[in-house]
């Protein structure tokens, strides 16, 4: 071919070529930005809305089915989820991905305005949100003082903090968490009120009326011209005292008179800590294409430089830092690089025994994988777990083409010939194989690119990368490898091989060459042995696969944790706070605890429910403790087990984070639907027991549970309409005096807060306290509010779901030593024969990824396996000898699932330490889908070179002896090259490494027990169709089937290619 061609006779041009890669690959891998995974967005899309003062139930109907009602009939809608709970509605929109996000977060916005007009005037703007990668705080700082209080901090934040970390490269937005935003708070005496004759929206109307500033003109002549300020606005909280509510003519009736206006807060339900002391979070938001370990780095800089400049005693903790497990991990993935790269070299070595033809290959696998970084760069890729991942995997697979070149190579010279002619000659043999195989190879991980789940996109960068440096390193083959072959490489000397080689040699690879002749012989002279053992294999493969449980996303040590809290229904934030400092107690005595964080009435969007709180625990790094993250959690006398038993009165949620995502929510999700509520809660609830009282499920719980106190007021409306008592007028005095509503504003050094009026607490500490409100008619008399309002409590739901726009509730639930796909099979059978007519269920969250990860991979799988067919029967130019040599494929099967069987079994019995995640998970699959790719070169390896026997006039039967007698040595050289570049990975330890061992473990179980397997089953299964070819179509068995000729291969010379071998070794 060309390419060879002019690289063998152009050694410098070939040497600027592969130099160019490597330069840019090396400028790429310096402006490649770093973070833990790729920057996908999920194609999702949310709508909030707040309502002050409102129940679940009139959120639900006057904002969140209006909105769904107009936002369904929006295109390309995969599921419609809602919540309607106190105050807030929240609607998620899920779209498919083939869906525009930013189109379709317009035509979200879209909508919304549409419906503006029939929703409350009392809500807050909605705000429409498409779900972004990045948004999520990489860092979370925890402020806090002995002498300064949350609102203290908070100001100080804003104004000495939070602007120069925003100015910082690489940083999008600075959030406060836990702040304690300043506002001026008016709190009403009812008994003064009433003795004044004032109501609240009296104090409404002088707010109205007196806290304005309106631009008033201008004065003007012929010269000159003034604005006019009329300066209406209240200063401070004296001038909001002396504000005047009522006067007529003989009495000024003052706010200081009916209550007093003090400073204070917009949210007086949040209360945050740091270490147990009060305190403020500032999160830092990066930029999407910004380097997460610079930012970080330039963070804490700039903290080491505001520290002099905040007064004395202010702390500055690092509670939550992304950077440190990303450059940890990403830290780990490179040394595991370096180590596979040595034994990848290793192998060769041993098998070539010359240092020179050592060289070739070890220079091949660097420019391959550097050169990848320019392809990631001009994609617009990262430098992220999954992206490294694929490297360390590229190592076992782009080695082989460079040995494909150095074996046809070395053949040629061991022949006589001289390097530059051998080269020559024997690029003319194998240029086409390396290009088919090579597309093959490639095509394996196309299926990956179609996956439909946002989990599954993130895999899309991991295949590119792959591809990316199987392409250039047959480039490399094609251009570098013969280059250097042709100027290297002299015949071997055996005199001159080192004592380890000569040992491999004579101990290891010689008596192995020999049993194997021998073995090969008698499995062609007892071939239905040999399938009926196969057949045995297979069923082993199908019980270990059976024996494996399965679950979406392994857990990671990632040195924190995340701890929700939810209380009783109607529980005060004072109550949950309460409980979460009993927690606290408890993360103390643990000695690998570092830093711990807590903020009850915590909420992602909207006002925060006064029952819940989140807690966010640092450990020591993993090298600094013993214990492991899963055993402080779930092990004897772990957290799990001491929240459930010590915390009695609240739900305590400890959460590992998973390897990919940062831990929210519960693993096991399960939603119920139904039409109406009241089956609904009857039916879930009967569930929730059942769940409750299994073992393999901790800290059940209902988002939907008719267990809310409420105080309902009926009103008397015959009653009302005598006394001309507007209902409006009811209603707004007890939404502004109950629910504290911010009825006007103050501006201080140039900022603008609220104004909050709200009847002080000592005035709304129980029911009896609406006897003594008033509300004035249309006479100006005031009517008390129980005269025609009764009262009575009951219970009301905590919240109200839709799914698909049914009613639904969503039970949730940690697991107690058990995977998740076990889980969810146990519920199923649980539930399946006894739900009710009229209801449905589904699963949400991780358990929906986990239900769709089965079909989905075994579409992927399919459409790989489907893909290869095709590639190599096109190679082939034959129907029959793809499946012969996909057959490796389910022998790879038997390893991939048998290894980890087995070192799950060891692990569970103790007789090797706990490894988690030895089972059926995400990225063993990933590992499978590698496994089709790998496992079928071998077999590529023998069926090409028996056909180009039997194209010579060779018995099948003999063929397949010499092909397994001639491509042994390179069979075991591209496998163990590949074992070794992936062992790492299978024993990898260190950040990360809970992801990777099931990968690695599966590649490696399966490469092991293809390649032995494939050296007798193989031959076997194609003499058998052989005999059957020759059978139905009578011809003589020397006849064979059909196969191609060298000829029809591209072979330009009659002899046996061995570089047709070459196709085995990609």
């Amino acid at each position: 071919m060309f390419l060879p061609e002019i690289s063998i006779k152009r050694p410098v041009f070939t040497t600027m070529m592969s130099l160019a890669l490597v330069l840019f690959g090396l400028i790429s891998l310096q402006r490649l930005p770093v973070r833990e995974l790729p920057d996908i967005d999920p194609p999702i899309v949310s709508v909030t809305t707040v309502y002050p003062g409102a129940s679940a139930a009139v959120v639900e109907t006057e904002v969140t089915e209006r909105l769904e009602e107009e936002i369904n009939n929006i295109e390309g809608i995969k599921t419609l989820t809602s919540q309607s709970r106190e105050q807030v509605s929240t609607i998620t929109i899920e779209f498919s991905l083939s869906r525009e996000i930013d189109l379709a977060a317009q035509d979200v916005r879209d909508r919304v305005s549409r419906v503006r007009g029939k929703l409350p005037d009392q809500i807050k703007e909605p705000i429409v949100a498409k779900q972004d990668a990045d948004a999520l705080a990489v860092i979370w700082i925890g402020i806090n003082s002995a002498t300064q209080t949350p609102l203290e901090l908070t100001m100080l934040a804003e104004k000495q903090i939070k602007n120069r970390l925003q100015t910082i490269r690489g940083v999008s937005n600075v959030i406060i968490g836990g702040e304690q935003r300043f506002a001026i708070r008016l709190w009403l005496d009812a008994e003064k009120m009433a003795a004044r004759q004032v109501t609240v929206l009296d104090v409404e109307r002088a707010l109205h009326q007196q806290n304005v500033e309106l631009p008033s003109g201008r004065v003007e002549n012929l010269d000159r011209e003034m604005t006019i300020q009329v300066r209406g606005e209240l200063k401070n909280t004296a001038e909001f005292n002396n504000l005047v509510i009522r006067s007529d003519g003989t009495k000024i009736i003052r706010l200081r008179d009916i209550g007093e206006a003090r400073p204070g807060v917009e949210n007086e339900r949040t209360i945050a800590r740091n270490n147990g002391r009060p305190c403020i979070f500032l999160g830092i938001v990066k930029q999407s294409k910004a380097n997460t370990i610079d930012v970080a780095r330039a963070v804490k800089s700039e903290i080491e430089k505001i520290k002099p400049t905040v007064p004395p005693g202010i702390e500055m903790v690092f509670n939550y830092d992304e950077s440190i497990y990303v450059e940890q991990a990403v830290s780990e993935v490179w040394e595991t690089l370096a180590f596979a790269f040595l034994l990848v070299v290793l192998v060769i070595y041993l098998f070539l025994g010359d240092i020179r033809s050592t060289l070739i290959p070890a220079i091949a696998i660097p420019v391959s994988i550097v050169g990848t970084f320019a392809i990631m760069q001009a994609l617009g890729y990262s430098i992220n777990i999954l992206t490294m991942l694929a490297l360390v995997l590229s190592i076992g697979v782009v080695v082989d083409d460079a040995i494909v070149v150095l074996e046809n190579i070395h053949r040629h010279i061991e022949h006589g010939l001289p390097p530059l002619q051998a080269a020559f000659k024997a690029m003319q043999e194998i240029s086409f194989a390396i290009i088919a195989i090579t597309i093959s190879l490639i095509a394996v991980f196309l299926p990956l690119a179609f996956q439909k789940s946002a989990t599954g996109r993130l895999f899309i960068e991991f295949a590119v990368a792959v591809a990316g440096s199987v392409a250039i390193s047959a480039f490399v083959a094609l251009t570098l490898s013969p280059m250097m072959a042709a100027r290297l490489l002299r015949p071997i000397d055996q005199e001159r091989k080192s004592w380890i080689v000569v040992q491999f040699d004579r101990f290891i690879l010689g008596p192995f060459n020999r049993w194997y002749e021998r073995s090969l012989a008698w499995s062609l002279a007892h071939r239905w042995i040999i399938m009926l053992l196969t057949c045995a294999g297979l069923v082993l493969m199908v019980v270990t696969f059976k024996a494996l449980e399965y679950e979406f996303l392994p857990e990671e040590d990632k040195s924190r944790l995340l701890c929700f809290v939810f209380a009783p229904e109607g529980s005060t934030s004072e109550y949950t706070d309460r409980q979460v400092r009993e927690m606290e107690a408890i993360l103390k005595a643990v000695p690998e605890v570092e830093a711990f964080g807590s903020v009850t009435a915590f909420a992602l969007s909207g006002p925060g429910q006064a029952n819940s709180s989140i807690l966010f625990v640092r450990f020591k790094d993993r090298t600094a403790r013993q214990r492991g993250i899963r055993e402080i959690v779930n092990g004897p006398g772990g957290l799990r087990l001491k929240f459930f038993t010590e915390i009695e009165g609240a739900i305590a949620v400890p959460t590992i984070p998973k390897a990919i995502g940062r831990g929210f929510g519960s693993p096991f999700q399960l939603v119920l639907q139904a039409q109406d509520l009241d089956s609904l809660n009857r039916y879930s609830g009967e569930v929730l027991n059942k769940l409750r009282q299994t073992p393999y499920l901790l800290n059940a719980r209902s988002s939907f549970e008719v267990t809310k106190p409420e105080l309902r007021l009926d009103i008397d409306r015959n009653r009302a309409a005598a006394l001309g008592v507007s209902i409006e007028d009811l209603s707004r005095t007890l939404q502004i005096l109950f629910g504290g509503l911010d009825l006007s504003h103050i501006k201080l050094d140039g900022k603008q807060y609220q104004v909050i009026t709200q009847l002080e607490r000592l005035s709304r500490l129980t029911p009896q306290s609406l006897d003594r409100l008033y509300v004035r008619n249309q006479d100006g008399r005031l009517i008390q509010l129980s005269s025609i309002v009764n009262h009575q409590t009951a219970a009301a739901p905590n919240a109200i779901e839709h799914y698909n726009r049914l009613r639904s509730t969503t039970i949730s639930a940690s697991l107690n030593n058990i995977p998740l796909g076990t889980a969810l099979e146990k519920v199923e059978d649980l539930i399946r024969n006894d739900l009710p007519a009229g209801f449905l269920y589904d699963w949400s969250g991780e358990s929906k990824d986990l239900q769709d990860a089965g079909g989905e991979f075994l579409f992927v799988m399919l459409l790989a396996l489907i893909i290869v067919y095709m590639t190599l029967a096109a190679q082939f130019e034959s129907l029959v000898h793809p499946f012969t040599v996909m057959l490796a494929v389910p022998l790879g099967g038997i390893g991939a699932f048998g290894l980890l069987w087995l070192v799950n079994f060891l692990s569970i019995t103790g007789l090797l330490p706990p490894i988690p995640a030895m089972n059926i998970n995400l990225f063993s699959l990933i590992g499978l889908i590698l496994l089709v790719g790998l496992v079928t070169k071998n077999s590529i390896l023998l069926v090409e070179f028996a056909n180009q026997q039997v194209a010579r006039g060779t018995s099948p039967h003999d063929a397949m002896l010499e092909a397994g007698k001639a491509r042994l040595r390179p069979i075991l050289m591209t496998a163990l090259s590949t074992i070794a570049g992936i062992v790492p990975i299978a024993i990898g330890f260190g950040a990360g490494a809970e992801s990777r061992r099931p990968m690695g473990i599966a590649v490696v179980g399966g490469m092991i027990s293809s390649t032995f397997l494939t050296l007798f089953v193989i031959p076997v299964i194609y003499t058998e169709f052989s005999d059957l070819a020759a059978r139905f179509t009578r011809r003589p068995r020397t006849a064979g089937l059909a196969s191609p000729t060298p000829h029809d291969l591209g072979t330009p010379h009659a002899e046996p290619a061995p570089a047709a071998s070459l196709k085995a070794q990609v």
